[in-house]
């Protein structure tokens, strides 16, 4: 297969780019599109067939589940049976944007989209690429993230082709995403809601609209659900091919920097006004109290780090904190081993 890359400009609506790129997906096809959070990988999620292409391109097992994108009520409604009043309050208060919805599931939907669970992930993304696209389409499309299963998400359309070049059928270039990482996941059926996976809308922000909201905590290992009942869930995910070390303190990375392996390729997500080790790679992580800039440039320096063939990347965790809540559970997960 040859994957072929399309550019896309500020105001796509009506381009050709689009155009053929939605006509891919009626056919059954996969297209590689950016949001305001990271590339998702599309295909038409009423399509059983082209859902299960998402699963082969990605090498991604079928008990992780994905998320639907939308554009309007109505097409939510082909979508999701049932959208309770608390739901509704966050879809209004935060979409178009970064939140993922758990909702209980149209019987319209393939169940490998769910992962065989009753309820769905839905977004209604804000990029103007991703709302085009649906919009061209007439359908909603299933997307993660595109890249291979567990490794680092793509934030421009490069990072794509490393991973599914020859795999999908074409990438929609819009630049570099916005945020840079993935949307928060809410299940608002629960008592009180529970946040499966921070994002760049902190679990303040989402409480104000729907108040206590719970922090799931992953089972352990000997009582690992047989699909999980969210996406980005899985113990080791975002991850690069070098080990992660993670870091508490510009003197614990001086430190650990000098202590790894002699003829150790190491590299460091270097913090602004951090001191910088000796014989290291550096990339330039931004200033230690923005998380946006933080978060925009994560996964992006990560697979620069990546390219240099290091053994080890040293990375400091952002400090506590509902804005850096979605950095550290990054990170964390990207430093778990195989």
């Amino acid at each position: 297969m040859v994957t072929v890359v399309r550019q896309v400009g500020k105001n796509p609506e009506g381009s050709s780019a689009i155009a053929e790129a939605a006509e891919i997906l009626r056919r059954g096809g996969l297209v590689a599109f950016p949001t305001e959070t990271v590339y998702g990988l599309g295909a038409n999620a009423l399509d059983a067939a082209a859902v299960a292409e998402i699963f082969a391109a990605k090498q991604r097992p079928a008990w992780d589940p994905l998320i639907v994108h939308v554009d309007s009520w109505a097409m939510l409604e082909r979508v999701a049976a049932e959208i309770s009043p608390r739901a509704r309050s966050l879809a209004r208060a935060f979409w178009p944007g970064p939140l993922t919805l758990l909702l209980p599931k149209h019987a319209d939907l393939p169940s490998a989209v769910t992962a065989g669970r009753p309820l769905v992930g839905v977004r209604w993304p804000q990029h103007p690429a991703s709302l085009a696209l649906i919009h061209a389409a007439g359908t909603p499309i299933a997307a993660p993230s595109a890249n291979l299963f567990r490794h680092v998400s793509p934030t421009t359309a490069a990072h794509v082709l490393e991973d599914l070049d020859g795999r999908i059928d074409m990438v929609l270039d819009g630049g570099p995403t916005e945020l840079g990482l993935e949307s928060a996941v809410v299940d608002p059926n629960t008592e009180p809601p529970t946040l499966y996976r921070p994002g760049i809308l902190t679990i303040d922000q989402l409480s104000a609209v729907v108040g206590r909201m719970h922090l799931y905590t992953p089972p352990k290992k000997d009582n690992w659900p047989e699909a999980l009942p969210s996406p980005g869930l899985d113990t080791r995910h975002y991850a690069p091919e070098a080990v992660v070390v993670l870091i508490d303190s510009a003197e614990s990375l001086l430190r650990t920097a000098a202590l790894q392996a002699p003829g150790a390729k190491v590299g460091v997500l270097l913090p602004e006004d951090w001191p910088t080790p000796a014989g290291v790679a550096i990339f330039v992580w931004g200033a230690w109290q923005d998380a946006a800039a933080l978060a925009h440039n994560l996964y992006a320096g990560l697979r620069w780090l990546d390219e240099q063939g290091l053994d080890v990347i040293l990375c400091p965790v952002p400090p506590h904190g509902a804005e850096f809540a979605a950095l550290r559970d990054r990170l964390f997960k990207a430093s778990q081993p195989e």
